[in-house]
Formats: C-alpha cells, sequence, structure tokens
C-alpha cells in the first residue's frame, strides 16, 4: 500500500526555520522530520511512498536524489576525480516526488496525486506529525467500517496546568497539562478507498478538511481510529525544541515501535 505524505504547505508558524527550507525538512535530531514520519511506516513495513511538493519542494528533491551520499562514508580523490563508497546504509524505500502545485491547499494536492495510485486502498498522513500509531490495526479497523476514509484520532498533551477551584475561591487541586482536555482532534496518518478521489473537486483551494472530510462526515463515510498512545505535530519552535528534547532524553516513541508492533 502506498503511503502519501503532504509536504507543500509554507509553514508559516515555524517562519524562524522555513524561510529557506520547506516545514518537514526542519531536523529533529538531525534528520527531516519527513524522515521520522517515513521511518515510522517503515518500521511497520510499508516502503513506497508519495510525497506531494509545493513551498521549496526542490529542497526535498536534492535531498532524496543525494539520499544515498548522505547515508554513506565517503573516500574522494580529487586528483584523479574518483569516489570510493566505503559502506552505507539506505533505507529499502521506493521514494516518488510529485510537484502539486506551490498555491494548492491540501485537499487539490490530493486530488493531483490520483494517477499515481494503483491500488484500493493507500495512506495518507501530514508532513509535520509524528507517532507510535499501529498502521496495521488502523488499517483492519477501517476495513470494518463502512467509510472511504478513516483518520487517527488523538488527544495532545496540554500545554498548560488546570486549576480545580470550589465555591469560595479556594484551589482544591493542581491538574498538570491535562491529556486532551477529553476532546479528540485530527491527528493525521489516514486511511483511504481511492473512491475518495471522486469527492474531490479539482479546485486548487480544495482544502483536505473542510471540503473533503467534513462532507464525507455529514454522509457518514468517515471513521475516526482512536489512538491513545503517542502523537505530536511539529507547528511552532516550540514543539520543535519538545521534539528534540525527547530524542536527547532517549524518549522517542516513534522510534520504538518496530520490535513492538511487529513481533
Amino acid at each position: 500500500m502506498k503511503v502519501a505524505i503532504l509536504a507543500g504547505g509554507f509553514g508559516t508558524r515555524l517562519s524562524e526555520e522555513t524561510n529557506h527550507i520547506p516545514k518537514p525538512m526542519v531536523e529533529i535530531g538531525g534528520k527531516p522530520i519527513l524522515w521520522h514520519i517515513m521511518n515510522i511506516y517503515s518500521q511497520q513495513g510499508f516502503n513506497d511512498f508519495i510525497i506531494m511538493l509545493g513551498y521549496k519542494g526542490y529542497v526535498i528533491k536534492e535531498y532524496f536524489a543525494n539520499y544515498f551520499l548522505h547515508q554513506s562514508d565517503i573516500s574522494i580523490d580529487l586528483k584523479n576525480n574518483k569516489m570510493e563508497i566505503l559502506n552505507s546504509k539506505s533505507e529499502p524505500w521506493k521514494v516518488t516526488l510529485i510537484d502539486t502545485g506551490l498555491n494548492s491547499m491540501t485537499g487539490h494536492r490530493v486530488k493531483r496525486i490520483e494517477k499515481f495510485i494503483d491500488e484500493d486502498q493507500f495512506m495518507l498522513t501530514y508532513g509535520d506529525g509524528v507517532s507510535d500509531v499501529d498502521l496495521n490495526k488502523l488499517i483492519d479497523f477501517h476495513n470494518k467500517q463502512n467509510s472511504i476514509v478513516t483518520l487517527t484520532a488523538v488527544q495532545p498533551q496540554g500545554r498548560f496546568g488546570s486549576l480545580n477551584i470550589n465555591q469560595n475561591n479556594t484551589i482544591v487541586n493542581f491538574n498538570e497539562k491535562p491529556k486532551g482536555d477529553n476532546m479528540w482532534v485530527n491527528g493525521g496518518f489516514f486511511v483511504a478507498d481511492t473512491d475518495v478521489f471522486d469527492h474531490i473537486n479539482n479546485d486548487s483551494q480544495c482544502n483536505w478538511e473542510d471540503d473533503v472530510l467534513t462532507p464525507l462526515a455529514n454522509k457518514n463515510l468517515l471513521s475516526a481510529y482512536k489512538h491513545d498512545g503517542f502523537w505530536q505535530c511539529m507547528d511552532t519552535l516550540r514543539e520543535k525544541v519538545l521534539l528534540n528534547k525527547m530524542l536527547e532524553e532517549n524518549n522517542a516513541p516513534w522510534l520504538e515501535i518496530g520490535d513492538r508492533y511487529n513481533d
């Protein structure tokens, strides 16, 4: 099953990093977050990717065009113009890079890859979020639903603590960063039947959430797979710092899922 990744947005809320590179190329632990997302899928056996490019898409193209060199030790003989690969380590990935337009909205980007999907289903996610979701369980869940699309619903960690205050304005207790505030949000990591393309118009301003998912929900054709494990997006510099800190502390759940789910 192919995995499509939205990687074309401007990333304006992370402008400290995205003036020169697209947001999916912002590094977490020395590797682009795009690499981390692809690794989540690869650990669970999915290695065929379609990357939907837009803003500064050439940066992503150049990264993968030179990926082998990025991952290898090399010896260069400048005098004789020779290069020797000493050792290499690269993932078993097939990567298709599609320019879906600089100003296209997310729904239109998905529509642009229709001809590259040759199976009945495909997976889709955003280029800025990591998770330890069990993808095979997600697919099994989708196949039991009468839906065209299944999204992964998550409860992100709260940013602020909450106070319980009684009628006398006395604090009863303090809850530090409650998870989700009992609200589920769209965490990406979709499974979609190819029938979804019939529900996407070819307008460049077609938005995946508003113009595709919302009408599907109104027709009872959208399902939610509740994932109560780890999920974190990277919309801001604060969230980038958080993800890097997790890696530095060897507490990165999205890197540890291969053995857990493939036993």
